[in-house]
């Protein structure tokens, strides 16, 4: 697809309706796929693939967690040429997630916010979704991240039970597993963040890890450079496979007043926090970092890897410059060997 014909009337249409109505629409159309996505698939160029804590990507560019939420649309990102597709975020229980609306754009910053609130199908619902589609041989072959998250009314104190629950649930199908512990969506959730409710959280989860599969945490960009490098210690201690920088942030100092609303804002205004914590963390441990936040253009991912990012991940940027976004990237990743 032409990165104008997406700007200059794709996208038009698309932002002139409800973003949430508009999203619905979208993944229904590429849970459905049809030969239109298979003519988009990109050819694969090895010289873009990369091993990633045991796990072989063909190429660094990825989903973030937020868009497949409830794992309908695996295969089409893969046609779309990403390299690799995180779902999620998943909770042991089903739930609607906040009232409605709840996603807002911010055109003329480049910004979303979004207050959904972990709305998805459940662990159980999306498990038996995962196993039709590896029966019916569709399950793509790019590597599958699951982000889980905690359910809205499980009690904080509880929160190590019920990520428990969803890892247990769907372990056999995810490549590697993301601890979303920073989402600003739901009620304390960013309190997991604190150490000594991490550590807890951390080695539970490992210990029933018996098969070892990578598991990764999701940070927030508002945190402190102090509890940063706690999180690395622990992360370290537990032998997590790698942390994912950044999820939304709380910060709406960029949003122009009348535009804003409770909920995590991502795009543009996040960039630069995030690469600064990409930066931080990849000064201070081996451990791989996936970057996301703000990558808008080819230059905004390889500000990413040279900050020390080992994949990145769209979401905002994909919504506003559209597929074609994945390509320019790897063709500039290209163009550097």
């Amino acid at each position: 697809m032409p990165a104008s014909f997406y700007k200059q009337f794709l996208r038009p249409l698309l932002f002139s309706v409800d973003a949430e109505h508009v999203h619905h629409l979208a993944m229904g159309a590429l849970a459905a796929g049809g030969p239109l996505l298979h003519k988009l698939k990109p050819a694969h160029d090895r010289r873009l693939e990369r091993t990633v804590f045991g796990v072989r990507f063909p190429n660094p560019v990825g989903l973030a967690a937020g868009f497949d939420k409830n794992a309908v649309a695996l295969p089409a990102w893969e046609m779309l040429g990403f390299g690799f597709a995180e779902v999620g975020t998943i909770t042991g229980r089903a739930q609607p997630g906040n009232p409605k609306p709840r996603i807002f754009r911010v055109p003329e910053i480049g910004g979303l916010i979004n207050r959904l609130g972990f709305n998805n199908d459940g662990a159980d619902a999306v498990a038996v979704r995962l196993r039709r589609l590896q029966n019916a041989g569709r399950w793509p072959h790019i590597p599958v991240g699951i982000n889980l998250g905690k359910s809205k009314v499980t009690p904080i104190e509880e929160a190590t039970s019920d990520y428990l629950l969803s890892f247990e649930r769907l372990h056999h199908f995810g490549d590697y597993f993301v601890l979303n512990i920073s989402s600003p969506n739901t009620p304390n959730l960013r309190s997991l963040q604190d150490s000594a409710a991490l550590d807890e959280l951390l080695g539970t989860i490992q210990r029933r890890n018996t098969d070892r599969r990578p598991l990764l945490i999701k940070i927030a960009p508002d945190l402190e450079w102090e509890p940063i490098e706690e999180i690395i210690a622990l992360a370290k201690e537990h032998k997590l496979a790698g942390i994912i920088a950044t999820n939304t942030t709380v910060d709406h100092s960029q949003v122009p007043v009348s535009r804003r609303q409770q909920g995590g804002l991502s795009g543009r205004p996040l960039r630069e926090r995030s690469t600064q914590i990409v930066r931080f963390i990849a000064e201070r441990t081996s451990l791989p970092v996936i970057a996301v936040g703000g990558v808008f253009s080819a230059d905004d991912a390889l500000e990413k890897f040279d900050a020390g990012a080992l994949l990145i991940q769209l979401y905002t940027g994909f919504i506003y410059q559209g597929p074609r976004l994945i390509r320019e990237i790897c063709q500039a990743l290209l163009m550097r060997q």
